[in-house]
């Protein structure tokens, strides 16, 4: 896949570029209608939206909506897949961490485990 795209002057389609822009953590991020979020943020060389449990960046990384690497918040709509997700003129995007989203249970809320059957002393 080509990361160009195919201006509308050599189109043999004949499309038409319907300009539209999005926010994306406080910042203008233009796109055309029909990309999907996480193609506008990609056209505007966003290549990593979020943060794994490790720190590590995290972008696209299937492009279907099978895997999760590419959820973001669309206005109060969160764990939206960027992937799957047309853009609208309007949208306000904001990015996620994976560590904001699950924390880490500390040791107090680790459950009990009982017994094993016929291992009591």
């Amino acid at each position: 896949m080509s990361p160009r795209r195919v201006g509308a002057g050599s189109d043999a389609v004949g499309r038409q570029e319907l300009p539209l822009r999005i926010t994306v953590d406080g910042e203008p991020v233009d796109g055309i209608a029909g990309q999907t979020i996480a193609g506008v943020m990609l056209a505007a060389d966003r290549l990593a939206w979020r943060r794994g449990r490790t720190g590590a960046p995290r972008g696209v990384f299937c492009g279907i909506g099978v895997c999760f690497d590419c959820l973001v918040t669309v206005g109060e709509d969160r764990d939206v897949r960027a992937c799957r997700r047309r853009a609208r003129d309007g949208d306000v995007v904001t990015t996620q961490s994976r560590q904001d989203a699950n924390p880490t249970p500390g040791p107090e809320a680790e459950p009990e485990i009982p017994d094993a059957p016929g291992t009591e002393e």
